[in-house]
């Protein structure tokens, strides 16, 4: 369930805060297909299972931008911010990849406010999204997302 915050001013008070996590989701092949298909990169690593298994991870892998489109996916999971006429995706600041994410492996998002102001009749928010893979160490992918919250 997400951590619901009634207005957006209520974000400027929780910077620091652990928001929380999302589900848990499994990555299948399948989907790292699909990604491979709308993007058209069609790499060996990604999408030949033969060949992957036999390459330095031994499995396909997804795609570092995929595992960075699924934030997308975690963070209403995670965050509802109400109170607002529309929110608006500002950016992205510091994408990193520091892990691989194999296919077949669960995943889920971890996020932590770590910024937030009023800009220009809105809230701004960095929520710093950690793409965390069952059983590993290292998250597959860390980013401070930028979202613009606008008042009703």
């Amino acid at each position: 369930m997400p951590r619901i915050f009634e207005h957006p001013e209520q974000l400027l008070a929780c910077v620091g805060e652990t928001l929380g996590e999302s589900e848990w989701l499994t990555v299948e092949q399948s989907r790292i297909d699909q990604f491979a298909e709308a993007t058209g990169d069609h790499q060996w690593i990604h999408v030949d299972p033969v060949r992957a298994a036999a390459g330095p991870y031994g499995a396909c892998i997804a795609h570092g931008y995929l595992s960075l489109a699924l934030v997308n996916l975690f963070l209403p999971q995670i965050v509802e911010v109400r109170g607002i006429s529309m929110g608006v995706n500002y950016g992205c600041d510091r994408v990193r990849f520091p892990n691989v994410l194999k296919a077949g492996a669960r995943v889920r998002g971890r996020a932590e406010l770590v910024a937030a102001e009023a800009v220009k009749g809105a809230v701004q928010a960095t929520v710093r999204v950690s793409v965390e893979i069952d059983g590993e160490d290292r998250p597959g992918c860390v980013v401070d997302t930028i979202s613009r919250y606008y008042p009703a």
